[in-house]
């Protein structure tokens, strides 16, 4: 049946950020509503962000779209040209390969959510603004590195055994 039970559907938290750095998502809850209903070609989720929560690390894809509409709350969406205030039925987009670097944050005290959806292939490589960190996805999972594909250092990840 098409039609799904959001109520059936539950959030989840979590990151696969390494480290210390998946902290900064702890506010993060997605619901996988494509995956509940078998999409394979795009993800859609929707996003609860708790009061200073943030979606991610600001970051931009190399192979993946992305597209996001607010749905309840005020978040604020960061990205190279600045702050810009995302309320209900906002919309933003990114299209692969566009180096803006984004994210949302919630700077409010109420919980705020919105729907994300992203095109599925079968790599990817992602980098982050803010830090030197680079991401590439493979069918074995995330593998994260410096931008010039080096190791991660304790130093940025808080990892005190390497």
């Amino acid at each position: 049946m098409p039609k799904l039970d959001l109520s059936q559907i539950p959030f989840q938290g979590g990151s696969a950020y390494p480290g210390k750095l998946a902290e900064a998502t702890a506010g993060r809850f997605a619901q996988r509503v494509g995956d509940a209903g078998g999409l394979t070609h795009y993800g859609v989720n929707i996003v609860r962000l708790e009061p200073q929560g943030m979606s991610s690390l600001r970051h931009y894809h190399m192979e993946q779209d992305e597209f996001a509409i607010m749905l309840s709350g005020t978040c604020t969406l960061i990205d190279d040209d600045g702050e810009h205030e995302m309320q209900p039925g906002d919309c933003a987009a990114w299209p692969a390969g566009e180096a803006n670097g984004h994210h949302l944050v919630n700077n409010t005290d109420a919980p705020a959510t919105f729907l994300v959806v992203g095109t599925r292939t079968p790599t990817e490589t992602g980098y982050y603004s803010d830090i030197d960190m680079m991401v590439k996805d493979d069918e074995n999972g995330f593998a994260f590195t410096r931008k010039d594909g080096s190791p991660l250092t304790a130093d940025q990840i808080g990892d005190d055994n390497d």
